[in-house]
């Protein structure tokens, strides 16, 4: 039985437990993972833009700018030193230096002012260091210069002393200016020193932070979902194992997400559930129990009145049926034709009755009381019942031809009476011309499908079911004698080795019967050996002629065991 919780089902209505779904739970930590992550991103973002930033001052500004300043005080240098030594000596050869640094200084200055763009107080430095430098050219270098190309020599005015004074302001400027660069570098390089460590810190907060939060996360699972779900499995265990009335309650508590905390309760109402259908399956079992118990009761008295049917009452049954016919042999003829009538009518009563009883005894005993099953030919089988129907196949004339025939495991006697009962039939159901009976196997899947064909009189197809119901005749009793449970024997032997029997209704002409045996596989049909399969089968169907043949001849019925003896207690007669 099944039920919808979305149908109303067990605890369709009950109201599940609060907590957090595990979606929830589980998108709350996805959302403080991404804001950390965010928050790391920026933190290692500006921590690198501020190292880029300091590193970008000291290596594209301040140091382009220490080097172009020594630069410039080189160009500068070289200008006085030429100008200095040509007023010495009056060769022009001197002026190198000057002609040299007056070229050099354009190129200094030009990347000076580069480089140090957006720094004012550096810009301030080098415009007055040029400003010394035009004036030192302007009043003292370029007249000196003058007066040595015109005279030959220094002239008096202006003095050394003052050209020297001035090139002393330059130096001055100069060395402001470096100053100023480098102290601007120095700050520079602390703050690059800071924006690492800041990186550094950044780095190592964020893998502490991240550290943290999958400590939190996984603390957090554990609490909220791993936990719950082993004290669940727990309980869950400690139920299976036998302990019905443990309740689930406990498994879950206050504490899991929503989709743990209700699983339990389904797991719990599950248990609750089972425990109900187990307390009925038990009542029912009672039940069961005692109809069982009734059943092997009754069993035992059907074996018992088996018993006493086939000694108590066929023992009085013979005495009738003996002095029955006694009367028949010794007054026939001698009382009038009606009491002859009478007494034939008797004589065949008790023996009808002792058929029918041999008959019905033999049915009840198919599959109850079990012999040994063996690999047995089938064509033994067919054998010993064509032997059992000497007389019957003599009288008809018939003919029974079979093709190869397979080993099947069965009990010999009782699959010798299916083939025994289906010839017999032939052979009283027969038509105007002798019969032809036929025999065949062929293999079907896992079964050997074999079919029982003659060329009597046929069954109609609407008695195709009807024929295999004990008791059920479909002529009377006068025309084809019988008590009709052969094919219901036939049924029922066939079915208790596992196969089935029907009529085949395509065949218009005679009858065809049908049935199918498990099929044995090869492997071991080999380890039994033929040897012993046809010892067990010559053993087991040496007293099948005591089986009912339901269509035997009347010739073989009279001669079989537990016929009456007409002669039987003529000397108490006497």
């Amino acid at each position: 039985m099944t039920s919808d919780p979305g149908a109303g089902g067990p605890g369709a209505g009950k109201p599940r437990s609060g907590g957090w779904p595990a979606g929830r739970l589980v998108l709350a930590g996805i959302a403080v993972m991404s804001l950390f992550s965010v928050a790391a991103i920026l933190i290692g973002a500006l921590a690198v833009a501020s190292l880029g930033s300091a590193r970008d001052k000291v290596v594209n500004q301040l140091d382009p700018a220490s080097f172009q300043g020594s630069q410039l005080e080189v160009a500068l240098l070289n200008q006085e030193t030429g100008v200095r030594g040509y007023a010495l000596s009056g060769n022009a050869a001197f002026l190198g230096p000057y002609t040299l640094g007056v070229k050099n200084e354009p190129h200094a200055v030009a990347r000076l002012r580069t480089v140090l763009a957006g720094n004012p107080r550096a810009l301030a430095d080098l415009n007055r260091t040029l400003g010394r430098a035009g004036d030192w050219r302007s009043h003292y270098a370029e007249p000196v210069m003058a007066a040595v190309r015109a005279t030959g020599k220094a002239p008096a005015s202006p003095s050394p002393l003052r050209g020297k004074a001035d090139f002393d302001a330059i130096r001055g400027e100069l060395t402001g200016l470096q100053n100023e660069i480098s102290a601007q570098r120095h700050q520079a390089l602390t703050g690059l020193a800071d924006a690492a460590d800041t990186l550094n810190g950044a780095f190592v907060g964020i893998a502490v932070g991240l550290l943290l939060i999958v400590i939190l996360l996984t603390l957090g699972v554990d609490r909220t979902t791993i936990r719950p779900l082993a004290r669940l499995a727990a309980d869950a265990r400690r139920v299976s194992g036998g302990d019905f009335g443990h309740g689930l309650g406990n498994a879950v508590g206050r504490s899991g997400p929503q989709e743990v905390r209700d699983l339990g309760l389904d797991v719990d109402e599950m248990r609750t559930r089972i425990l109900s259908e187990l307390a009925t399956a038990q009542s029912a079992n009672a039940s069961l129990e005692e109809r069982t118990r009734d059943l092997q009761r009754s069993n035992a008295e059907l074996e018992q009145f088996a018993y006493v049917a086939s000694h108590d009452l066929q023992e009085p049954l013979r005495k009738v049926a003996s002095f029955c016919q006694l009367l028949q042999r010794r007054y026939g003829g001698q009382l009038d034709e009606k009491a002859d009538q009478y007494i034939e009518y008797a004589v065949d009563g008790a023996k009808r009755m002792q058929m029918l009883i041999n008959d019905l005894l033999a049915f009840s005993r198919v599959g109850r009381i079990e012999q040994p099953r063996v690999l047995v030919p089938v064509a033994n089988l067919l054998t010993q019942a064509r032997t059992n129907l000497a007389t019957a196949i003599r009288k008809t004339h018939a003919r029974i031809e079979s093709g190869p025939l397979p080993t099947v495991l069965a009990e010999p006697t009782l699959l010798t009476a299916v083939f025994q009962n289906l010839l017999s039939n032939a052979l009283k159901f027969r038509g105007e011309e002798a019969p032809l009976v036929t025999v065949s196997a062929a293999r079907d899947g896992e079964f050997w499908l074999f079919a029982v064909e003659d060329n009597g009189i046929g069954i109609a197809p609407d008695y195709a079911d009807r024929i295999f119901v004990i008791f059920q005749r479909l002529h009377d009793k006068s025309t084809y004698p019988g008590t009709g449970i052969g094919l219901a024997m036939c049924r029922k032997i066939v079915e208790y080795h596992g196969g089935r029997i029907w009529l085949d209704t395509s065949v218009t002409s005679g009858a065809r019967f049908c049935f199918t045996l498990p099929a044995v596989d090869e492997a071991s049909l080999a380890r039994a050996g033929s040897t012993a399969s046809t010892a067990s089968t010559a053993s087991a169907v040496s007293a099948v002629s005591a089986a009912p043949a339901d269509d035997t001849a009347d010739a073989a019925r009279s001669g079989g065991p537990g016929s009456p003896d007409p002669d039987e207690g003529a000397d108490d007669d006497d």
